[in-house]
């Protein structure tokens, strides 16, 4: 019998730099498997945490949900130590470009895309704005979405710094993450988890802020 699924989370610190400006970070690490296989989304900073968190477990993939540098800079350190393949979506190249020169991702990711693990299906959310590439993954028998930066507690990812749109972000949320069951746990890059059923009250503010 296969052991239960569940979402382990890391908190790794660091910095996150753009546009000649650079800021402390918190950032959440999410790993989603059972004692067998697991996959991690978004390595931030700390590639031996995670790799200490993983134990034994074979890593699937390590899935980036954009490509700003706190959520990709252990990526490749970590692709090292366990042999999974990095997968972003190709939007977001150029950012991941700042970062890594010269080690490309492995694999691509795209909207309605399905990744695989310890028998559950997280399907992959294009969800544009904070980043041209920025995904987001909703894994209905987990009841949750990892929403990067897209979606926080109390509103959308930041704006305000090179490749980002506000209206588009507003229409990445309205269009494909305020649909799901209102109960789905939105499980973020940074900060506490929420709810989309929470979340929704705030979208008539952020439309008429977007447009």
């Amino acid at each position: 019998m296969s052991s239960p699924v569940r979402i382990d989370h890391l908190v790794t610190s660091g910095t996150f730099s753009l546009d000649g400006g650079t800021w402390e970070v918190d950032n959440n690490v999410w790993i989603v498997g059972d004692d067998t296989e697991a996959l991690v989304i978004d390595p931030a900073h700390d590639a031996d945490a995670v790799v200490r968190a993983l134990g034994d477990r074979r890593l699937t993939a390590i899935v980036c949900t954009h490509a700003h540098d706190d959520h990709i800079n252990a990526a490749p350190a970590l692709a090292v130590r366990t042999g999974a393949p990095i997968l972003l979506h190709p939007d977001d190249l150029p950012l991941w470009r700042q970062t890594h020169p010269d080690r490309a991702p492995d694999g691509e990711l795209a909207h309605g895309q399905r990744l695989n693990v310890a028998g559950i299906g997280l399907t992959v959310l294009h969800t544009p704005g904070h980043a041209p590439g920025a995904v987001c993954l909703y894994a209905p028998d987990l009841d949750t979405v990892f929403t990067g930066d897209t979606l926080f507690q109390g509103g959308p990812g930041a704006t305000g710094r090179s490749f980002s749109d506000f209206p588009t972000i507003v229409d990445s949320i309205k269009h494909r993450l305020l649909p799901l069951p209102p109960g789905t746990t939105v499980r973020t890059g940074h900060g506490d988890s929420t709810t989309i059923d929470a979340e929704a009250p705030h979208l008539e503010e952020w439309i008429a802020r977007g447009h």
